[in-house]
């Protein structure tokens, strides 16, 4: 998560607000009551400091183990948080849309940060291939509204449609990252693309645009 959108949501809540962190097992935001993830307790904190049990608003109790994309109704009556945080989890799962319901139905306000299309079209910011290679969604967030397409394996062969190697490097952290502050809902649904056409240009377009300008060459 963004450092100041952290310090931004510590400043936001009040003590007696009842917080909700879907997902934050590699890096549990302390201050949350609850935590909802598919790992357990014991295994937290796989990214940023080590866990500080003293520091820590949720515990083993207050850690539900489950698939958050079971189609099932989290067993949270609606409405029960005051605050709802999901970072960097709804890429990661196989329906997002579910889980956007669940997090609005659940909560009354909240905050959702996702990679940013820069990053996720860059090349070789893992390994040989484009983006991160267990994320399944490119995501556009804008509006007030969430909208997800699925990571097509096209895009790691053609050079239109991705950023060239050393891109990511020269982005800000903030460049990295889409964040959604919401309350009272926000708008979410999948694009599902069947035409190549539309699927060229969706990729091929949005390189385009923020594609850095070559270096000219001295002498041409």
């Amino acid at each position: 998560m963004l450092q100041s959108s952290r310090e931004r949501i510590l400043q936001r809540l009040s003590d007696d607000d009842l917080v909700l962190d879907v997902g934050g097992w590699a890096s549990p935001l302390p201050r949350a009551d609850w935590v909802i993830d598919l790992m357990p307790y014991e295994t937290r904190g796989l990214y940023g400091d080590p866990p500080d049990p003293k520091a820590e608003r949720f515990g083993p109790e207050t850690w539900i183990r489950r698939d958050i994309c079971d189609r099932a109704p989290w067993p949270f009556e609606d409405g029960r948080f005051d605050f709802v945080i999901c970072s960097h989890t709804l890429e990661d799962v196989r329906d997002p849309v579910w889980v956007c319901a669940e997090i609005q139905r659940v909560g009354r306000a909240g905050y959702v940060e996702v990679p940013s299309r820069l990053e996720e079209q860059a090349y070789g910011i893992q390994g040989p291939w484009v983006g991160w290679g267990h994320h399944h969604w490119l995501i556009d967030v804008g509006g007030g509204e969430i909208e997800f397409v699925f990571k097509h394996h096209v895009l790691h062969g053609r050079e239109t449609d991705h950023f060239p190697a050393g891109f990511a490097d020269s982005l800000s952290p903030e460049q990295k990252v889409q964040a959604l502050w919401w309350e009272d809902g926000f708008g979410c649904r999948e694009r599902v693309i069947v035409e190549p056409d539309e699927l060229d240009a969706y990729l091929a377009d949005f390189v385009a645009a923020h594609r850095p300008p070559r270096r000219r060459r001295w002498g041409r």
